[in-house]
């Protein structure tokens, strides 16, 4: 085969579809999952700070560390088998042993995480699963009565997945020990591999579910603004229609809302778009597990259907207020930016009309002053050519002065009015 030249990227493209592989876990067994998420910015977290702190627990341990850039690894702990992966704002640490449960959900399987070394995250606590595996038995009604013991009736959502290879259930409450508890019954014979994508499924769903949630607690901190703001937009637009509106001031008004408006969408755009990926997710997840129906209980699908599914429509509905609202800032803006700029057109006609009526006053006026210069030269001149004329022609000839005066005066009026408007020609 002739050699070709690989594309840079061509391995860490295709080793991505394999990327965090899904643990082997047996049964029976405890898992303890946490995410750990930092308050602000946890997209431009310290991801040396997060390998730093993985490593810190694998030295606890004496166990090998990450690749150099690793997302995901996977180490022994003593008796336990952890793996770490590293998420756009969080990381996620997951613990399990094999091990017959003397006490159902003990907090103190998370002891595999020591409390002195979790306070040393970056992060604080997104959610964490405390799971309780068993094998199924072929008595439901025995595995039903523990579900209704562990969780609370009302919230359980239990089904099989799977192709009824394990039935999973939870209520998505928080313990005393601050944990949700997950069941899983898995069916005799089943793989380790299948336990482990099932387990990891049912963090991804909690995990995915909580962070989404995010943008409920943002919407509903928008929620008062975004009132305030429509409230002082719709006076504006009602304004615009009073003829005795200021519309300079009104524009300015409009202009700052529409700047408060673009801020929050700028603030609360990273948030919305994760939000709706987040929930993308969580439906996906559920989808793969292949629910069928438990003894009549609830599925997770149910579940989030009737419980998470609003809490997104809140969130989708806040992002479409805030969006609309926005253009209508702007087309309000815009309207009413016409409106000055008509109402300056007729303002810029009446100072042409009347720069034109001064100009026109100032011709005749001009004009005037042009005909008072042509009489007054003319007098002055006549009576010169007169003087000089009156002993060289008018005695002469015998002419009288008031005579001679009479045939000069319409010459020099004449000729001082053709001087006159030369000199004006001249200049324009």
């Amino acid at each position: 085969m002739p050699s070709i030249k690989d594309y840079s990227n061509r391995y860490a493209l295709v080793n991505e579809l394999h990327a965090r592989p899904a643990p082997k876990i047996t049964v029976p067994g405890v898992a303890v999952f946490i995410a750990l998420k930092p308050e602000r910015e946890a997209a431009k977290r310290d991801r040396a700070r997060d390998r730093a702190h993985l490593e810190a627990l694998l030295d606890r341990h004496g166990a090998g560390h990450p690749a150099p850039g690793a997302t995901h690894h996977s180490a022994d702990l003593g008796r336990h088998h952890v793996k770490w992966e590293s998420h756009t704002e969080f990381v996620t640490y997951t613990a399990y042993e094999q091990v017959q449960a003397t006490r159902v959900f003990d907090p103190s399987s998370f002891d595999v995480f020591p409390e002195n070394w979790l306070n040393e995250s970056q992060g604080n606590r997104l959610t964490s699963i405390l799971f309780q595996i068993e094998e199924m038995q072929d008595d439901s009604t025995v595995m039903l009565d523990k579900l209704l013991d562990w969780f609370v009736p009302e919230s359980l959502a239990a089904s099989y997945v799977i192709d009824k290879s394990a039935i999973i259930a939870s209520d998505f409450r928080i313990d005393q020990a601050g944990h949700i508890r997950m069941a899983v019954f898995v069916k005799r014979g089943t793989g380790g591999r299948r336990v482990g994508r099932i387990i990891q499924r049912l963090c991804e769903i909690e995990t995915y579910k909580t962070i989404s949630m995010l943008g409920l607690m943002r919407s509903r901190g928008l929620s008062p603004k975004m009132t305030q703001l429509d409230d002082r937009l719709s006076r504006l637009t009602r304004a615009m229609t009073e003829p005795e509106s200021q519309s300079a001031e009104t524009l300015d008004a409009l202009l700052a809302i529409s700047s408060e408006l673009e801020n929050m969408m700028v603030e609360t755009s990273f948030r919305f778009g994760a939000t709706g990926a987040y929930e993308a997710l969580v439906h996906q997840r559920i989808e793969v597990l292949r629910e069928e129906r438990f003894n009549g209980r609830q599925t997770l699908h149910e579940f989030m259907t009737r419980r998470y599914d609003p809490a997104m429509r809140t969130v989708k509905s806040a992002e479409a207020r805030l969006s609309k609202m926005a253009e209508r800032a702007m087309r309000a803006g815009q309207l009413l930016g016409t409106r000055v700029d008509v109402e300056r057109s007729a303002q810029n006609q009446a100072l042409l009309a009347s720069m034109d009526k001064r100009a026109d006053m100032q011709l005749r006026l001009q004009n005037t002053v042009e005909g008072l210069s042509v009489v007054a030269i003319s007098y002055y001149a006549v009576n010169l050519v007169a003087y000089v004329a009156q002993p060289a022609v008018m005695e002469p000839l015998g002419i009288s002065r008031g005579v001679g005066m009479a045939i000069l005066a319409p010459l020099v009026v004449l000729g001082v009015w053709g001087m006159v408007r030369r000199i004006r020609h001249h200049f324009e």
